[in-house]
């Protein structure tokens, strides 16, 4: 089989693309065909060895992605060979056949594409969950999401719409903040032009934000954090930035307010039944028209570096996927 591989940690320039044996499923493991492949901003960390998760060398990037199940290892029962599923974990999703763990690895719902399939989950259930369980944001509150054109911010944008916040986008272009506006948006601001914190102070008539939706980190976190209103919820989802902020901890003393981490991945693990429920939930909206992904560009398997570089340099609006 075909595949994207990381033999030494660098840039996606370094990638290469080989031909491998195909893998073998062991107990509790599924073997893939893969049909689609999301990228997702931990990837380019996961290839420079700066993400939490650190696969051995040498490995195919790519932690999302669709397929149909080719066979099980012993003890999985909940799909079987043909089924169209969604499965992601630290990696493996860029190469024609994939392993993955059968724990994370679900049937698709009936009617919805392997495109689809492999760029859902992973923002919906990262925003998600970031939104529901760690922010409790509220009908009527107010909702700034940072990096709001990414995968994960879009779909921050469109759930925290869905669930009655009035949102407030920010990022880095015009461009990217008139799909903010489509996704749900009432607010944007252009936070490479205007004043992050004037803005919003302008938008919030001085009261700031009831939560604030973090998945870049840097320079834009501290006058964000100077923004939330009393009781306000920092969720901290990312650094895609580049620097992981330092945050002087006498603001959360002033707001009476919370910094709160946002670990979807772990959650999965730790928190399997309401992990499991917030999927369904998310596959029902999605099946309903409720949500949809926004895919920025399709890339074939020899452009993944290419589609990896595209997400370092913030050109991706919504997701990138690569389609086998």
């Amino acid at each position: 089989m075909k595949a994207i591989l990381c033999r030494a940690y660098g840039l996606p320039d370094t990638l290469t693309l080989e031909d491998i044996p195909s893998p073998v499923p062991g107990p509790g493991e599924v073997l893939i065909q893969t049909k689609a492949c999301s990228l997702n901003f931990p990837d380019t960390l996961t290839i420079r060895n700066m993400y939490q998760f650190k696969p051995p060398l040498p490995f195919s990037p790519g932690s999302e992605s669709s397929g149909i199940v080719t066979s099980v290892g012993e003890g999985v029962k909940h799909v079987k060979p043909g089924d169209r599923v969604f499965t992601f974990g630290s990696h493996g999703g860029l190469a024609e056949e994939r392993i993955s763990d059968a724990r994370t690895t679900i049937p698709l719902p009936k009617g919805m594409d392997f495109i689809t399939g492999a760029s859902t989950m992973y923002a919906y259930g990262t925003s998600y969950h970031a939104l529901k369980d760690r922010g409790q944001l509220q009908p009527g509150e107010t909702l700034l999401v940072l990096g709001a054109a990414g995968g994960v911010g879009l779909a921050a944008v469109e759930l925290g719409d869905m669930m009655g916040a009035t949102v407030i986008a920010a990022a880095s272009s015009d461009e990217k903040l008139a799909v903010c506006n489509e996704k749900g948006a009432t607010y944007m601001i252009n936070y490479t032009k205007e004043d992050l914190r004037e803005r919003i102070k302008d938008i919030t008539q001085g009261k700031g934000v009831d939560v604030i939706y973090d998945p870049v980190g840097d320079k834009w976190a501290e006058p964000a954090i100077r923004s939330l209103a009393w009781r306000g919820r920092y969720l901290v989802v990312g650094f895609a930035g580049g620097e992981i902020p330092k945050i002087p901890l006498n603001l959360a003393l002033l707001k009476g307010s919370s910094l709160v981490g946002v670990f979807w991945g772990m959650f999965t693990q730790k928190e399997a039944a309401l992990s499991q429920q917030n999927m369904q939930d998310i596959a029902i909206w999605a099946m309903e028209g409720k949500i949809s992904p926004y895919i920025s560009k399709h890339y074939t398997l020899a452009e993944a570096p290419q589609a990896l570089t595209d997400m370092m340099e913030r050109k991706v609006i919504g997701k990138a996927v690569v389609v086998l």
